[in-house]
């Protein structure tokens, strides 16, 4: 003779909240924060301010590192943020805020493309793997650069 399997009614009303709270969650992780504005300036290379709700905000750019201005290649990597995104109307996605409080994200220009990769592209910044080891794109884009011997 075969028993039903014992049933324990909290364990399924464990699993149904579960599932209830992923429904609800999900959307909002697959969503990532983001907000558009005028990049009003630029502090160096991989580091600009842009307006958010009438109030200028520090945007760090997401996976890359740029050098500073007193470094090799630092005037001409801010030059070129500069050229690229300075008084344009940007996408910001947010990734997150570093320890200094300003917003880390990835900046889109009003044409699409991204500034992090146009930089990177251009030999202006390196991939910052410890922050972004697995964009492939970065990756590329460093390695033809420097092929290229392109800036940096």
């Amino acid at each position: 003779m075969s028993r039903a399997p014992s049933v324990r009614w909290w364990s399924v009303g464990l699993y149904a909240a579960v599932v209830a709270l992923w429904c609800v969650l999900a959307p909002l992780l697959a969503s990532a924060e983001q907000f558009t504005g005028k990049v009003v300036g630029i502090s160096d290379g991989d580091t600009i301010s842009v307006l958010r709700e009438g109030k200028a905000v520090k945007v760090r750019l997401y996976g890359v590192d740029a050098p500073e201005q007193a470094q090799a290649f630092g005037t001409k990597a801010r030059q070129l943020t500069g050229e690229l995104a300075f008084q344009q109307t940007v996408t910001v996605v947010i990734h997150a805020t570093d320890r200094y409080g300003r917003l880390v994200g990835e900046v889109l220009l009003s044409d699409g493309r991204s500034l992090t990769q146009e930089l990177v592209k251009a030999g202006m910044a390196w991939w910052y793997r410890q922050y972004a080891p697995n964009d492939t794109t970065l990756a590329q884009l460093e390695a033809e650069a420097r092929t290229a011997k392109r800036g940096l």
